[in-house]
Parts: C-alpha cells; structure tokens; sequence
C-alpha cells in the first residue's frame, strides 16, 4: 500500500475512528483480573494515540510532499549504483557530448496534483556518468504540442525539493504547473519545460547535490546526466543558455551552488529560503567534514572562482532565514554575476511549502527576463528567428537588492 496513496489514508482514518470508539463502548465491559483490565485499558488509548498520530503524520506528509515512498521514510532506499571518482569536473574524463542519445519512455504520473495543467511525466532514469537510478518528472508547457510551435525550442528549469522532500513537491504541493499554465498560454511568462528530478539518493542523508566519491555522484546526477537525458529526449534549449535551476530549503542551496559551481551548464538560478553553509541541513553529508562544508559552500566559491560566473541569481529569505546569507552572496558577486535579494516579511509566514507557493510566479517572472524569454502578443504566436532578449523589468516581489553592477549575464 502506497505512503501517499488514497487508500492508505483512508485505512487509518477508518483505524483512528475505531480505536477512538472502542474505549467509549469497552471501558466498562473489560473483564478479568485488575491487572488484565487495566493492561486493556492502557492498550486500546495507545491503539488511539498511535493511530492519531499515524494520521496526522500522514496527512501533513501527504501535504508537504516530505517522503514519496515506504523506502524514503524508513531511510532504506538507496539509489547509487556507483560511484566512482569523477574528478573535478564530474565527468570523469568522459565526453558527454560523445555518449550515445538516451531514449527514455515516460508514463503518466499519479499522485495530488500530478494530472493537473496537462498532466505531468516520469521515467526511470539511470545516470550514464554518475551511477545514479532515480525518477525525473516533466512537465511541458502548453505551445509544446502546438504545431505552430514545432520548430521551437523551449528553456528548461530543473526543480530541486528540500530535504528531506519529494521531486513531486514542487507540482503536488507549489503547484507550480497549476500557476503557470495560465501566464504561460497568455505570454506573460516564457514557456518552460519543468523538470524534477529526485535528489533524496541515500537513505537518511542529505548529499548536499555534491560528488562524494564512494558514495554518491549528486552533482553530476543533476548537472549532467539529467539535462542530457531531457535534451536527448524534448524541444528544448541546449546549456547553458536556457538552462536554469531553482529550489527550496535545502534545494535553493543546491540551486546556487550548481549554478556558481557550473556556469557552463546552468545560466540562472533561483533560491528560495536557501542558505550557503552547508551545515545548516544537520543531515548534509557535505556539512559534516570541515573541508567539504568549506568547499560546498557558494560563497566561497564565489569569491575563489578564478573568474566571476556568468550566471544570475534570484534569491529570496526572510530574516535569519536565508536573507542575510543572500545579501552576503550580492555583496560578493562582480561582473557578469547578477544578484537580485528578495527580502520576505515575516507576515509572509515560516520556513514552509506555504511561504514558497506564492514565490513560483515572481520567480519565473523574473527567469523570463534573465533568459531571454520572447513574449509575442496575445501568447499565442510562437517567436520568430530574430526574436531577441526580453527587456529588463521590475524587481519580482518585495524589495530587492542588487549585489553586482552587471545586468544581465
């Protein structure tokens, strides 16, 4: 019976009503010796208490898209094959642009909100670099299946989830297909292609999306293997320029250290409620060495990259909650690295899916701008083969600080 599944839910909601009922109906009637009625007593509260909790938890996990599986809760999934040490730039040694296609089937995927906006996709996919089999899940916006759009090519956004966090999160619980689908068909935002791929690949370990030799190879899950297979597979742009990834929590700390790490493969990045040490996630792997919590860090890989990235950053927080950590990477950046800070009130409420669901439109407004993304009137007509970089508009919520002089990589 599936974690997330109806029927599931619905079990322990039935278990929950009846071991609420049955201390109202048998308290009086338990029979025998004081100690087996008492023994009774105390059973039928524990059989509530537990099957209470046993709801709630399912209810908020069902919500927050925390644990997509038996395997993720229980810490017993494992999803490395290999891996091997893939040297500094996670290749090892291979070239990828050399490596045969890779065709992947998709099926329909089930869960909340999955068949919402068109519905959303996902194959099984097993990593040719980094030794990673895992899920990806993809969304195509609504001109991809428009004939007058064929010859089109669309930029792509790689969705990182928190931790610990399912890839299905951003569409089951930020509906953030659900939120696009409308400005996407109008021409207000830039048709993107959505991809989620998990990044949960150890039992009870954040990887912190890096290489761990020996362990596991998240930063080329994500940063190679992934975008080879969606560019093998769609319409869409090739990297880095309509390349772009955005994430939450521990997922926007994933999203700017990719994209500082490999401005060769990711153009833009968004962050929300993200951070820069990674010891802020206590489960991170790369948060537990000295050297690697050092080298995982982005900004300190900001300010020792032996040329500024051309990348730009979206990153929003509130205080003590990935502001102050956004406005030192602004303070940090040089050109051509853009920095734009969102500073989120406190009234916008806590560290929660319910302070990143309003996030997704500003945030892919303001990637249309940075990516380039043509807006034609009325939405409706694809771009021509001169159509050019969109013109730069406001700041996309909030107050917003600029941590370097250039615009626009």
């Amino acid at each position: 019976m599936s974690l997330t599944g109806t029927p599931f839910l619905c079990t322990l909601a039935v278990l929950a009503a009846v071991a609420l009922g049955l201390p109202l109906v048998l308290w009086t009637r338990v029979r025998g010796p004081r100690p087996a009625r008492a023994a009774a007593r105390v059973t039928m509260l524990l059989f509530a208490q537990v099957t209470a909790v046993a709801l709630v938890f399912t209810l908020v996990n069902n919500t927050n898209q925390l644990y997509d599986d038996w395997s993720d809760l229980l810490a017993t999934g494992d999803h490395v094959e290999h891996a091997t040490d893939l040297g500094a730039d996670g290749t090892g040694g291979i070239t990828v642009e050399r490596l045969p296609k890779v065709r992947q089937a998709f099926r329909t995927a089930g869960g909340p909100g999955m068949r919402a906006a068109g519905g959303v996709r996902v194959t099984e996919l097993t990593g040719r670099v980094s030794g990673v089999k895992a899920e990806v899940y993809v969304w195509l916006p609504p001109q991809y299946d428009d004939p007058a759009w064929r010859d089109h090519r669309f930029p792509v956004v790689e969705l990182l989830q928190g931790y610990p966090g399912s890839a299905k999160a951003w569409f089951g619980t930020l509906d953030a297909h659900e939120q696009l689908l409308p400005p996407m068909s109008d021409g207000r935002i830039t048709p993107f292609v959505l991809v989620a791929p998990r990044t949960a690949l150890l039992p009870g370990a954040d990887t912190g999306c890096a290489n761990l030799p020996g362990r596991v190879n998240a930063e080329s899950w994500l940063s190679i293997d992934v975008p080879r297979m969606v560019m093998d597979n769609f319409r869409v742009r090739s990297a880095p320029r309509g390349w772009s990834v955005a994430g939450y929590s521990a997922g926007g700390h994933c999203a700017t250290r990719l994209a500082v790490a490999h401005p060769d493969r990711f153009r833009a990045a968004v962050s929300l409620s993200g951070y820069n040490d990674p010891a802020v996630e206590r489960t991170s792997l790369t948060g537990r060495d000295p050297a690697l919590r050092s080298a995982g860090n982005p900004l300190r890989m900001l300010r020792e990259a032996a040329a500024p990235p051309r990348i730009s950053l979206y990153l929003s927080g509130q205080e003590h909650d990935g502001y102050e950590d956004a406005m030192t990477l602004g303070r940090a950046a040089k050109s051509p690295t853009h920095v734009q800070v969102v500073k989120l009130p406190k009234s916008a409420g806590g560290h929660t899916m319910a302070l990143w669901r309003p996030q997704v439109i500003p945030a892919f407004r303001w990637l249309t701008e940075e990516l380039g993304g043509h807006r034609a009137a009325g939405g409706a007509t694809p771009p021509g083969p001169s159509s050019g970089g969109a013109t730069p508009g406001a700041p996309a919520s909030g107050s917003a600080s600029r941590g370097a002089e250039g615009r626009r990589p």
